[in-house]
């Protein structure tokens, strides 16, 4: 899995609160207005970006939020990756299964995440903490 390195131009959010989670998700949905992405995905974005923010301050209670524009030939969309140095993940395949949860919620943050946006990577190793990529593309 790819470990991206923060990038110069991004939007970098610090998560250790719930306030830098609302932070973070308002950063999100306002470079999503100014690309001119639909209303739902704008929606979608910050969802996106408020799951992987709360999982900081649930499991790690430290990380940052990176959120940048991207293209790919014609296309335009934001790339978001949440970073932390928590306990990660012993085992990403059922982490990534509806249900599944180790801080007694409902389970549906990770897998969520991946249903709503177009593009998804997670990299983890126990005691060594968590990158999550995604992108959504306009």
């Amino acid at each position: 899995m790819n470990q991206l390195a923060p990038n110069p131009a991004a939007l970098l959010q610090r998560v250790k609160l719930d306030s830098d989670v609302v932070a973070a998700r308002q950063m999100a949905r306002q470079l999503a207005v100014e690309l001119e992405f639909s209303r739902p995905d704008q929606a979608l974005v910050a969802t996106a970006v408020s799951e992987l923010a709360r999982n900081i301050v649930k499991y790690a209670q430290d990380g940052d939020i990176e959120i940048c524009a991207v293209t790919s030939g014609p296309r335009v969309g934001i790339r978001v990756t949440a970073r932390d140095q928590g306990p990660g993940l012993e085992d990403i395949d059922l982490a990534m299964q509806d249900g599944f949860s180790t801080g007694n919620s409902l389970g549906l943050g990770l897998p969520g995440t991946r249903r709503i946006v177009d593009e998804f990577d997670i990299s983890s190793a126990p005691g060594k903490g968590l990158t999550v990529t995604v992108t959504k593309w306009r």
